[in-house]
């Protein structure tokens, strides 16, 4: 799951003890372990190969460049949703043909970006949200003079079967995302009209976290279903992405492998993709979550009522995910002792000697939280603590809200580590003010 490991009663990442980056950096503070980000994405990469795709990492996740550039040189193509993601991801040395931009609002100016990218030859593919999009990058490529790839997202009407969180799964017609399939065929007729843009690929994406195979299976069933008929018209499509959405582990317990995924869908593509149909995959999540923390210090502790709170200096400007999805983060001190090592991340767990708690922060709103009703060890002022499988949506997400300067990020590179974002200051809130 990842290298964030208890080694004598003290949480190490990888071999460093997170206390030790404490001591240095201060709290609260992101720390990324190198080889929990790459194994993850190396497993979705072996696990797929039959298929031989092009995997774009998701960079909404996590997007910090120096995390970047290390899945680059991995080999990974990127998927970006603005134009700063998008110079994020050059900034980092990846293949502008290895990339595909997706999002329902690109601009002009965005759109111009990306197809002024790799010397004006442009990004490898615009993932296509809708017929007036689409009509409006043909008119960009024209002014400009040079050709654009397109990939319609097609939005196949599949069931969440998984329980992703309503805000984030998007494999419904009601969704703002995507064009609904029952019309995709009649839109590809017409855009084979255009003159400077080419929709030849399709894009799938159902949400994020899917933690069952089925919803994959049948958007792509449709998708293939799609290809075919298209193809009976004589319209090739030559690009199936297939989007990203695989679960990460937040409990421990309720992540397919990407082995598994790999059974239900590998077996559906494999022999079209032998053909020369070529296979992206967006994964973000089931890369970056477990490979980050997100480390804090106990300012204080108090009594409301019946109910106990811990004041740490993180707060929801810092993970916003328990306020917006309430989602849930294993949360543990750094230093528990060797008798309080946890035995498991799960939701249930309880130690010995434990107390019920809220685990809050000091922004002035009811819903800054972390954690609500959690068991801990008893936490006293100044003791670190973990908040686990936060590499994902953490960083990316924060805030400046209540002129709370953002974290710093620290990577882990076995026994070494170096800061690769710095600690915001009081100067940076009111810089361009």
């Amino acid at each position: 799951m990842d290298h964030f490991v208890y080694k004598n009663g003290e949480l190490f990442a990888e071999d460093v003890p997170v206390a030790k980056i404490a001591a240095e950096v201060g709290t609260p503070t992101y720390i990324y372990s190198k080889a929990t980000l790459l194994g993850h994405y190396q497993r979705i990469a072996q696990a797929f190969l039959p298929l031989k795709p092009i995997i774009c990492y998701s960079i909404k996740s996590c997007g910090n460049v120096n995390l970047v550039r290390e899945l680059v040189n991995a080999g990974s193509g990127m998927d970006v949703t603005s134009g700063g993601e998008l110079f994020r991801a050059l900034t980092a040395g990846c293949d502008p043909k290895k990339i595909v931009f997706a999002g329902v609002g690109k601009t002009d100016k965005e759109i111009n970006e990306a197809l002024s990218a790799d010397g004006g030859s442009g990004i490898g593919w615009f993932n296509i949200e809708s017929e007036e999009e689409f009509w409006n990058l043909d008119r960009l490529a024209g002014l400009k003079g040079v050709a654009a790839r397109g990939a319609l997202r097609v939005n196949p009407d599949v069931e969440n079967k998984g329980g992703t969180h309503a805000k984030t799964f998007t494999g419904k017609k009601e969704t703002k995302f995507g064009v609904d399939i029952d019309r995709a065929a009649a839109f590809f007729r017409l855009a084979a009209k255009a003159k400077h843009a080419r929709l030849n690929a399709i894009h799938l994406h159902i949400g994020s976290p899917i933690k069952v195979t089925q919803p994959y299976t049948d958007a792509i069933t449709k998708a293939l279903a799609l290809i075919d008929e298209l193809a009976r018209d004589g319209i090739v499509i030559d690009t199936l992405d297939i989007g990203g959405g695989f679960a990460a582990f937040y409990e421990g317990n309720e992540a397919p492998a990407a082995s598994v995924y790999a059974d239900a869908i590998v077996p559906l593509l494999k022999d079209r993709a032998g053909k020369g149909l070529q296979i992206i995959l967006e994964p973000g999540r089931s890369i970056s979550c477990n490979a980050g923390i997100l480390l804090a210090q106990v300012q204080y502790t108090k009594q409301g009522g019946t109910k106990k709170f811990v004041i740490i200096d993180a707060a929801m400007n810092d993970l916003i995910r328990p306020t917006l999805y309430e989602s849930y983060h294993f949360i543990w001190p750094a230093k528990p002792g060797a008798a309080m090592v946890p035995a498991s991340r799960l939701s249930t767990l309880r130690v010995s000697g434990d107390e019920k708690v809220d685990v809050v922060g000091p922004i002035c709103e009811s819903g800054d939280y972390l954690a609500k009703d959690r068991y801990l060890p008893v936490l006293t002022r100044g003791d670190l603590v973990a908040v686990f499988s936060a590499g994902a949506y953490g960083m990316a997400m924060s805030s400046n809200y209540n002129a709370r300067p953002r974290a710093a990020e620290v990577l882990v590179d076995g026994s070494g580590y170096r800061i690769i974002r710095r600690r915001e200051t009081y100067e940076d809130l009111i810089h361009g003010e």
